[in-house]
């Protein structure tokens, strides 16, 4: 079998943001494609969460952690995407670093990279930056591209963490383009900010935003190494739960696909880089929206995974918007084609944890069979040597 081939894409798109509404921009697409020659494609579009770049989170080049590359050698033709905002898509408003949240313990890891006299100070652009229509815009541009390069009539999403803010609305929103859903370790707030009163998904506010109004105050906040492992670290609750040296191995990924922030942060007289997050502006993904019109475990299946030491998708039910739950979700999807596995001696950052290979071959399995561990559907613990006890 040939190996599967690499394309990375800079795609012309007219953006939605309010930080750059109306502008040309570029979206990052890599594709590994692994079909052989003379098959049809079978598109599988992946996308990151929140704060890690796509290519760090699906297609680290260490060992064999590429989710991605694993996809591919199965003969699927994998298309991993960068939002605006992350990675080495357009990143409107984010070079400046008087952009970061003006909070003093944010703008003194500025400090003195790139510059001590942004430490103090407004930020120059204090309004939103996106939001949940613009990320579905994109994702939309993104699956038109797929669908007609490839020739399929439709894409199977992975996402991982809050990748499910944009997938799981968009299942709903178009379900003739989305064959299935895969969602690792999902943020499900269900108490989620809520749709304009008397629709699906329409904007809680006027759009495009581009004053104070409906908006965070600043378009970005930055992250750390040292940030990045005091967060992994409380999820480490099994021997051996990661391997030595990968926080190393993410964090030159995640700088990788970061050439900007590569460049900031750091006390001595080399930066230490750090990760620039973008702050968004989210509505549309709560216990209202999920059963909408039976699409989600109906039309469009849904296999659901998460680390039984994942201390982020799970919260307290008085945090209001920050309440999460992988279980609500669960329950919250309409139709009978939806499984979710609680898998053990993992966290929030299982594609890079030991178990990252059963993840690869439990979406394998999803995608080729419509099962996974040989059950269609319900609730499931999986155990270290994948043995199931269902859950509910």
């Amino acid at each position: 079998m040939a190996a599967p081939v690499l394309t990375d894409y800079h795609l012309d798109y007219t953006s939605t943001m309010p930080a750059n509404d109306g502008d040309p921009v570029k979206l990052f697409v890599r594709r590994r494609n692994g079909t052989p020659a003379g098959q049809p494609s079978r598109p599988v579009l992946m996308l990151h969460g929140r704060s890690v770049p796509a290519l760090a989170g699906f297609d680290l080049q260490y060992k064999k952690y590429s989710w991605a590359e694993e996809l591919a050698k199965a003969k699927f033709d994998v298309f991993v995407m960068e939002l605006q905002g992350s990675g080495l898509s357009t990143r409107p408003m984010m070079g400046n670093p008087k952009n970061v949240s003006p909070a003093p313990a944010q703008r003194q890891l500025l400090v003195p990279h790139p510059d001590a006299s942004v430490y103090l100070g407004p930020v120059d652009y204090a309004a939103q930056l996106n939001n949940s229509q613009s990320d579905w815009d994109e994702v939309d541009h993104v699956v038109d591209f797929i669908l007609t390069e490839t020739g399929a009539s439709k894409v199977d999403l992975i996402g991982w963490s809050a990748a499910s803010q944009q997938f799981g609305p968009y299942a709903i929103k178009f379900p003739g383009k989305v064959r299935s859903l895969f969602l690792l370790a999902p943020i499900f707030p269900p108490h989620g900010r809520a749709s304009k009163p008397g629709t699906d998904f329409g904007a809680p506010v006027p759009l495009p935003v581009s004053t104070p109004a409906a908006a965070f105050g600043y378009p970005m906040t930055v992250g750390t190494k040292a940030g990045v492992e005091a967060a992994w670290i409380k999820d480490l609750k099994c021997p051996d739960q990661r391997e030595p040296g990968m926080l190393d191995e993410v964090w030159k990924a995640m700088m990788a696909a970061d050439p900007v922030g590569a460049t900031w942060g750091g006390t001595g007289a080399a930066p230490e880089g750090l990760n620039r997050i973008r702050n968004s502006y989210w509505w549309g993904w709560n216990s209202t929206t999920v059963p909408l019109h039976g699409v989600l475990g109906g039309s469009v299946p849904v296999c659901i995974v998460y680390g039984e030491n994942d201390s982020i998708v799970n919260t307290s039910s008085d945090l209001g918007l920050l309440y999460f739950s992988v279980p609500e979700l669960y329950r919250l999807i309409p139709g009978p084609d939806k499984l979710m596995f609680r898998i053990a001696c993992a966290g929030h950052q299982a594609p890079w944890e030991r178990v990252a290979n059963d993840i690869h071959t439990m979406s394998e399995h999803w995608l080729k069979q419509g099962k996974v561990e040989g059950a269609t559907s319900g609730s499931y613990y999986r155990d270290g040597d994948g043995a199931l006890t269902p859950l509910e």
